[in-house]
């Protein structure tokens, strides 16, 4: 006589935890206070933070989720912030650029006088500064 089999368990499946519908602002850095909202028969998605107030609009497919209306935004700002900086001509702020027709003050250096100092390297942009890897200008992050 044989044992009688015993029943197989079912497999317990993964839950798929929900797509996130709420971000992090890019220009307040506030955690959770830019929220998604999608209208599928307008075709539109909406973008707003809570802190800050930037709103983002941007059209959707039936397939778009909230994450894809959010990373269009980054696009967006990539976007400008790229445009701006080739504007603007350089990698720092305008504030730190050189103003022409005015006289620099304390600025009066003999080429001669760079020979001596070996720890400051001159960069592209005539301000001087410390070289090495990971030091950035003010207004770089």
């Amino acid at each position: 006589m044989g044992k009688r089999k015993k029943a197989a368990k079912k497999p317990t499946g993964k839950k798929n935890e929900p797509l996130a519908k709420s971000f992090p602002c890019l220009f307040c850095n506030h955690e959770n206070s830019v929220s998604v909202e999608i209208d599928k028969k307008g075709g539109v998605g909406n973008l707003s933070c809570k802190v800050c107030s930037q709103q983002f609009q941007c059209a959707i497919n039936y397939l778009s989720a909230a994450v894809d209306v959010y990373s269009e935004w980054v696009d967006a700002c990539d976007t400008v912030a790229k445009d701006d900086g080739e504007e603007g001509g350089g990698s720092f702020a305008p504030a730190r650029a050189p103003v022409a027709g005015r006289p620099t003050v304390g600025n009066t250096r003999d080429e001669e006088d760079d020979d001596d100092h070996d720890d400051i390297i001159d960069d592209e942009d005539g301000l001087g500064g410390y070289g090495g890897h990971g030091v950035v200008a003010d207004d770089e992050y």
